[in-house]
């Protein structure tokens, strides 16, 4: 240094920078060092910078006044730099003498000036709106250029004056610019032209955003405003960055996947060639090639080798994600680091603070350097870990979306045989949990090398400080780690117990939603209350299990850090008499334990989440490693025949593990014929036309199709978009042809039917067409697309008769709209035959025979048995079909369809007098037959076929809006339902735990506080006295909280479970006692999702976020306190911090919320998307629509995205700025310690400070939290709401109790009695005034919708009086309880809902009768074969909603409990098409025998069930028509003879 500076400025001088008061750097450091250092980063930087540019080209940007700006002052300062330089040569001709030092500097900084004006123009035109690197030099040159600024001002002012004019002046032109230019640097250049910034409609700032911004994520700002001012919704969101998107990201990630492929089958086929010394030529090329005759010896060889050497290898997918994502990922693993270092940065200047406040005369600078050396240390961790976050989530968010992009991709070509491996659902969780576990995986993978790496750092520096006894310390936390351990197993056994209790109750849950209406019916309400209530009391003793252990850990958490630090400090008092605990070491120590606790809680956690990915990588490698389907078995490009269709020798096979399906089949369908493909069941018709799509494994043969396929598959695909987009099927829409497709289907009157006509939204797999709707909608897609060739696989076997016929001849058949088209059509329907060019028999895989129908008769071969056999079929097929002719002209309005039909009936000679009465009467039969929901539908014609389906729709969203619209009032709803929970957990508990949470931040504080006192000793020489005191306190007051900690553990979770308790009974019960109308209304899933999701959120998230919060929030308060007390003036600065706080954290609240409600409603149509298209794989193959789909796919999962992005940097922008008031509270601490210096020992400073470093943490928790609370305490909300509902009259009224023989008689008297279903509909039932004797028999008839069912709702009082009342036995039915009344009556419903349970259960929950009682029932109910042949007997267990009894056995069980509570009174709901007509004879006879005496209310169908009742009540209309014996009433020749006479009951 002598050298280049001379001897007259020395470099550096100790007494003039580190002691004086007012400290300077000497001119030759500031010359040398403090000028090259942005130099020399930059010349470093700038080459890797260059290349990266040249990498990276974005287009260039138009020169803008900012530019000129820039590259005008980047010439000065090159101009001022060398303005020294000839100065100093000029002083050489002067004979002045200056040192090298003037010459090099002002040479270096005017060549860096020039770089760095060259790096200006350099970045505008490859496109960088605005550069951290040159921002980086002008701060470094900024900075470095404060001290000379300072000094020359000290000179000048000082004795001496201005030496130097020129370089003064210089120099402070010098300052200005670069400061000048700092501040140019942070201004944003335009876009680069041509950029797609400038076209998207809604484009992510973050591309657009300044360095500055993107560090500190300021770009994000806007979006949390806008969602603070409203919610957010999902047009609102930016759109995705473009290297986030599918179509970057899956290609990227599927290159390298075959990469690997390619590479292993290369390596493979090295291998087994590196065998033979010279392999014979033939052999070589088959294992290159495949395939040919020669096959079997290399596979052979192969096998041998594999045995000798390593297996073969399969392509590992891992090498491919690394190579695919490695590279970000290591640009976060290196910020990692760098965080890693610079955390252990700030422990060591702790200690320099406190080392600072002990001496006594050093100057006060030092103290204010080290605060904000400490402020800034944390102000870069900060930065740092939220970039190295940031990177880390992008890549699971990238793998995320590049791994649900593969596995679609592969699910679209995928092999039969590997379909076959895997159900629908595994598919689909490959793609939901598997890939989310990657996802979540990433995030802390760092953690691997980082947690050991931080360990070994923080135990190097307590090493340093406290020798050997460290090894006590850590071998605390070292035990520590199996407790851990253990409790986390047992939890997550506990967790599994407890799941399954809960499916459990869900399941229950769901059966009584389903028949809530026969539970009031029967009134067994509170028998079922008490089986949900017995597996909700068993789960919540699960619970209280995992609370106990919760609790446990938690305490173990909190206490880790003070059990290590105790026999740390114990140990080191102990060992040795001279070991001094002083302030430095034990709140350094203290610092650095915090500091390990994370790493240590982390490891375990990412190793077994690793274990769970590693699982979910085979699973995923496995899959897309299967067979692919062969593209080439058919040849598409035949021109050489004049056959479209041709197949010779062929032999199919559905996997080659398994025997061939289809032998030697020869197929040739010329142009333009229609091929009809017959045979049993299961001769492999299906097949074939699979083998034609190549969907089958071709084994040997050629098949060729010329121009493109229209295939219609046996079970309709429907897609869950509108009627319209499935019939398009991604053609364009031609509105004459259109129309031309739907006449030809048969769709046409079916439009006028659903509410939305073609723009009806179509459910799921077409849950709202019937089947026959779903067949024609598939055929209307094969005519649209327009094809040459059409496969149709069976496809009028769904629609009925007539409508069959219509579309044969309309649009399959010889005069049909495809009759240019080669057509090849599997069927089952024997009149269509006749019609067709020729007719292939089928038998056993193999084609029997083939030619024209005349031909086949004649060679009275397969194919004249075939008719045999379907013939007789074919005329029951025929009766069938008129039977349903009639159910369909219930569906249509009448006008709108009935000639159409009678044509189509007319037309076929077959149909003679007696069908057409025999039709009739299955008409009467079927007008009200099938279960509840499609009767009700029937029953008010067409207008509302599709309403209940579009209704849930519609209203679900709506209801989430109006909650969500609650939610987001702040303040004064909020507060009240904290109070409810509050409540429910009770009042005085809710305060008690307050308190203990209270005393233990008490005791932690008094331990600390208790340190500090104790490290004061070492300054008064007073440590040997009291060791033994100090630790004994020291260790009582932390013992204590640690027990303070389980205690308040303990009481907050048994409040949690005890309101939990308290919620779920009360939604309960109310659920049991609102009345059936609320059912009616409101679609059961809406109900479900209450017991189960939000229950769910009550018994185990809530509890969790609560504890947490309220953990981080004492944590931050006793900081406050420590500070404060220490530092009294502190308080002012907690006021302005505490309002920046609340400001962000109400920001990030009302933002986040919405963005995960976005993020969860837009991911489930990702899945159904894709299990939709797994479902449908061959049809979109068959019209080879997959890039479509694979784009639609793609689309779904970026509509996801684009809300899951803003949600990973919101908790960035949140972290970055809680993190900042957490470094800002580090900063007053430590500077307040600073200026209280004189009446501070270093004890308290150490307190205070080394509390300020833990706070940053608890702060951000505290804000997620508050935000997990609100989202969470919704759930009370929602539970509350729907158990405050309106519920019906009380189940009994004590002082009405009806005696307990009542009724004895059975009369019923109904006086002007009016009813309606809800308020605000009309009247069912009117002004309906009758009188029935004990005893009568009565039979009630009327036309659909006269008010039949609605007349015994009312005597159950299921729908109470509009008007009038019901006496039974002269007790006013209205005044007495509801279950006093139910009980007494009996009613066999028309649908048989049983429950899961025992046969035994479902007869008789309440368990009142006998077994003989029983069994007598079920023998007089004919089921006594029946159950006597289960070896279970009584207890034989029925499946969810009896499934496993046929439904003619359900009906009989039905009866048997009728028989079983006999009642006076029995209430006949004639169930209709469900039951065979034998089923229906034994009920009608049981009941005439066994209730003779009682009085029997039938609602009949079928007339002559009542022809020899007493009387019969004919309503029209809600009101009484006739009223009179039968034999009376048809001679009268009203309405019932008119309905007698249709059932040719009469002449």
């Amino acid at each position: 240094m002598e050298r280049l500076c001379g001897l007259e400025l020395p470099f550096w001088v100790a007494n003039e920078t580190f002691h004086g008061d007012r400290p300077d750097l000497p001119e030759c450091f500031q010359l040398s060092v403090l000028s090259w250092l942005p130099c020399i980063y930059l010349w470093v930087a700038s080459p890797i910078y260059l290349f990266y540019l040249k990498r990276n080209n974005k287009g260039y940007i138009m020169m803008s006044i900012l530019n000129r700006f820039k590259t005008v002052f980047g010439l000065l300062l090159w101009i001022i730099c060398w303005t020294d330089l000839f100065y100093t040569f000029h002083e050489l001709r002067q004979g002045h003498n200056q040192p090298p030092i003037y010459f090099i500097t002002p040479l270096v900084l005017g060549m860096t000036m020039l770089l760095a004006t060259f790096l200006i123009q350099f970045e505008r035109l490859h496109g960088v709106q605005s550069s951290g690197v040159l921002l980086i030099f002008w701060f470094l040159s900024v900075v470095c250029a404060i001290v000379p600024f300072r000094s020359k001002i000290l000179k000048a002012s000082s004795e001496t004056g201005v030496t130097d004019t020129l370089r003064f002046t210089t120099f402070y032109f010098y300052f200005s610019l670069i400061a000048c230019e700092l501040i140019l640097c942070c201004l944003n250049e335009k876009p680069p032209l041509f950029s797609n910034v400038v076209t998207d409609p809604n484009p992510c700032p973050e591309t657009t955003a300044g360095f500055l911004s993107t560090m500190t994520f300021w770009w994000f700002t806007s979006l949390a405003i806008k969602g603070y001012k409203m919610p957010l919704e999902a047009k609102d969101l930016w759109s995705l960055n473009k290297r986030d998107s599918s179509q970057v990201m899956v290609p990227k990630l599927l290159k390298e996947w075959e990469k690997e492929q390619t590479k292993t089958k290369s390596e493979q086929n090295v291998s087994s060639q590196a065998t033979y010394a010279k392999p014979p030529p033939s052999t070589t090329n088959h294992i290159a090639g495949g395939g040919g005759a020669g096959e079997s010896s290399p596979e052979e060889v192969e096998v041998l080798l594999s045995n000798q050497k390593v297996p073969s290898r399969h392509p590992s997918f891992l090498h491919a994600l690394i190579k695919a994502f490695g590279p970000y990922f290591l640009i976060g693993s290196a910020y990692k680091l760098l965080q890693d270092v610079i955390t252990f940065v700030n422990p060591q200047l702790l200690r320099l603070l406190i080392s600072f406040t002990k001496q006594k005369d050093v100057p006060v600078w030092w103290g204010y350097t080290l605060a904000f050396l400490m402020f800034f240390t944390a102000l870069l961790q900060t930065i740092i870990l939220h970039h190295h976050f940031q990177y880390c989530f992008v890549t699971g968010m990238n793998v995320r979306t590049s791994l649900i992009g593969a596995i679609y991709r592969k699910a679209l070509v995928i092999t039969n045989a590997a379909k076959r491996s895997s159900t629908v659902g595994e598919v689909v969780n490959l793609m939901s949990v598997d890939a989310q576990r990657f996802m979540d995986l990433t995030t802390f993978l760092n953690m691997l090398w980082s947690a050991p790496l931080q360990i070994m750092l923080a135990l190097f520096f307590l090493w340093q400080n406290l020798g050997p006894s460290v090894l006590a310390g850590v071998a605390v936390m070292i035990m520590l780690i199996p407790f851990n351990a253990v409790i986390a197993m047992k939890t997550r056994a506990y967790q599994v117990e407890q799941m399954q209790y809960k499916d459990a109750r869900i399941k229950l849950m769901n059966e009584i939603l389903n028949g809530i209406k026969v539970l009031k019916l029967y009134a067994w309400e509170n028998s079922f209350k008490e089986k949900v209530l017995a597996i909700r009391q068993k789960e919540l003793n699960v619970l209280r299990k995992t609370a106990y252990l919760g609790a446990l850990s938690t305490m173990a958490w909190t206490s880790a850090p003070f059990l290590v630090a105790l026999t740390t400090f114990a140990v080191y008092v102990t060992v040795d008499e001279n070991n001094v605990l002083d302030a430095e070491k034990a709140f350094v120590s203290l610092s650095l334990f915090n500091i390990l606790r994370f790493p240590l809680n982390m490891l375990p956690q990412v190793i077994s989440s690793l274990v769970q990915t590693s699982v979910s990588l085979k699973r995923i490698q496995n899959f897309l490693s299967h067979d692919e389907l062969d593209l080439d078995s058919v040849d598409r490009k035949n021109t050489a025949t004049d056959f479209t269709v041709t197949v010779v020798n062929g032999k199919f096979t559905w996997d080659k593990e398994e025997p061939p399906v289809l032998h030697n089949i020869n197929v040739m369908v010329p142009q333009g014929s229609l091929l009809a493909v017959v045979g049993q069941v299961g001769c492999g018709k299906s097949s074939l036309i699979s083998a034609l799509l190549g969907e089958m494994e071709k084994l040997e043969g050629e098949v060729s199709i010329r121009g493109s396929v229209a295939y219609v598959p046996q079970q309709a695909w429907i897609q869950n978009a509108t009627l319209r987009d499935n019939i398009l099927f991604g053609k364009s829409y031609n509105e004459q042809k259109y129309r031309c497709v739907l006449e030809a289907c048969a769709l046409t009157p079916d439009l006028e039917v659903l509410p939305g006509g073609d723009m009806t939204e179509i459910g799921e797999k077409g849950i709202n067409l019937s089947g026959g709707q779903r067949q024609r909608v598939s055929l209307a897609r094969a005519l649209y697309s327009d094809a040459d060739v059409y496969l149709l696989d069976d496809p009028l076997s769904a629609v009925d008769a007539h409508v069959s016929k219509h579309i044969f001849d309309n649009l399959i058949g010889p005069e049909g709209v495809l009759k240019g088209k080669t057509r090849i059509l599997v069927t089952h329907g024997i009149s269509f035959l006749p019609q067709v060019d020729n007719i292939m028999v089928m038998v056993d895989g193999r084609v029997s025979e083939m030619g024209s129908y005349q031909e086949l008769l004649d060679q009275n071969g397969a194919f004249s048995e075939f008719l045999r056999n379907y013939s007789l079929d074919d005329i029951v097929e025929e009766d069938e079909a008129t039977d349903e002719l009639m159910e369909e002209e219930e569906f249509f309005p009448d006008d709108a369809l009935s000639n159409h039909h009678t044509d189509m009936v007319d037309n076929e000679p077959v149909i003679n007098e007696a069908k057409k009465s025999f039709m009739r009467q299955i008409s009467i039969v079927s007008s009200e037959g099938e279960n509840p929901r499609s009767r009700s539908v029937r029953r008010h014609g067409c207008s509302q076929r599709k309403h209940p389906e579009s209704q849930e729709k519609k209203k679900p969203q709506e209801v989430e809006k109006l909650i969500q619209a609650e939610t987001t009032e702040t303040g004064r709803v909020k507060t009240k339902v904290y109070l409810e929970y509050a409540k429910a957990v009770g009042l005085l508990l809710s305060v008690i735990i307050c308190l203990l949470y209270g005393c233990q931040s008490a005791a932690a504080i008094g331990a600390n506080i208790w340190l500090s006192q104790w490290t004061n000793d070492a300054s008064r020489n007073q440590t040997k006295e009291n060791v033994n005191m100090r630790v004994g306190v020291y260790a009582a007051l932390g013992i204590a909280q640690g027990i303070l900690v389980m205690i308040s553990s303990f009481t907050l979770a048994m409040g949690n479970i005890g309101a939990a308790k308290k919620l779920h009974a009360n939604l309960l019960a109310n659920k049991l006692h609102t009345p059936q109308s609320f059912f009616d209304t409101t679609p059961i899933g809406r109900i479900i999702n209450r017991f189960s999701k939000d229950i769910y959120v009550i018994d185990e998230a809530l509890p969790s976020t609560v504890l947490m919060f309220l953990g981080t929030f004492f944590v931050s308060l006793s900081t406050m306190i420590v500070i404060v007390s220490s530092t009294p003036i502190f308080a002012v600065v907690i006021a302005p911090l505490a309002f920046i706080y609340v400001f962000v954290q109400r920001f990030y609240v009302a933002t986040s919320r919405q963005l995960k409600r976005l993020e969860s409603v837009s991911r489930s149509p990702i899945y159904s998307h894709f299990s939709e298209t797994i479902t449908g794989s061959s049809v979109i193959r068959a019209y080879s629509r997959h890039t479509a789909f694979v784009l639609m796919s793609d689309m779904k999962v970026d509509e996801n995205q684009k809300s899951y992005y803003p949600g990973i940097v919101s908790n960035r922008w949140l972290g970055v700025r809680i993190e900042f008031i957490g470094n800002c509270i580090v900063l007053f601490a430590a500077l307040f310690a600073v200026t209280g210096k004189e009446s501070l020992n270093p004890g308290l400073v150490g307190l205070s400070v080394s509390y300020a470093l833990q706070v940053t943490m608890s702060l951000n928790w505290m804000v997620r939290m508050t935000s997990d609370l609100e989202n969470n305490i919704v759930a009370v909300e929602r539970v509350k709401e729907y158990s405050e509902t309106k519920t019906e009259a009380p189940w009994e009224v004590e002082d009405k109790k009806p005696p307990p023989e009542w009724p004895a008689q059975g009369n019923v008297e109904f006086h002007d009695y009016s009813v309606r279903y809800r308020e605000g509909l009309d009247l069912v039932l009117r002004n309906i005034t009758l009188n029935v004797k004990g005893g009568e028999k009565i039979g009630i008839v009327g036309r659909t919708g006269a008010g039949k069912s609605s007349m015994t709702l009312c005597l159950f009082r299921l729908l109470e009086a509009a008007a009038g009342e019901i006496t039974i036995d002269d007790v006013k039915i209205s005044e007495i309880g509801l279950h006093d009344l139910r009980s007494k009556l009996t009613i066999i419903p028309q649908e048989p809902v049983l429950f899961s349970g025992t046969l035994r259960m479902n007869l008789d929950p309440f368990e009142k009768y006998t077994d003989e009682e029983v069994w007598k029932a079920v023998e007089h109910s004919h089921l006594h074969k029946f159950v006597s042949n289960q070896p279970a007997k009584l207890e034989l267990e029925c499946s969810e909603g009896g499934e496993n009894l046929s439904v003619g056995q359900r009906q009989l069980v039905c009866l048997a409990r009728a028989l079983l509570r006999k009642t006076r009174i029995l209430i006949l709901d004639e169930a209709t098409a469900a039951i065979d007509l034998e089923t229906d004879d034994l009920i009608q006879s049981t009941i005439r025998t066994q209730f003779e005496d009682c009085t029997v209310f039938t609602i009949a169908h079928r007339l002559n069930t009542i022809m020899d009742y007493t009387r019969v009540l004919v309503l029209d209309k809600g009101q009484i028509a006739e009223f009179d014996s039968p034999t009376n009433l048809i001679s009268k020749r009203g309405i019932f003879y008119s309905m007698a006479k249709d059932a040719g009951l009469a002449q």
